[in-house]
């Protein structure tokens, strides 16, 4: 993660993370082992519905 990042959430092996680009807008980031998924706002609140939506059916 580079200096612009701030640590969301973090596990042994996973972990979320926020970055500031250089236009203002602001992406997400899940690192997932060897794979991590990038964001932009919209799609980021998306996601937190899809696994809010999952925790409460498991």
């Amino acid at each position: 993660m580079s200096d612009s990042g701030d640590a969301l959430a973090e596990t042994d092996n996973y972990m979320v993370w926020e970055v500031r680009e250089p236009d203002g807008e602001v992406t997400y980031h899940v690192e997932l082992g060897a794979v991590t998924l990038h964001f932009f706002r919209e799609e980021w609140d998306e996601f937190l519905q899809l696994i809010k939506v999952a925790s409460s059916n498991s």
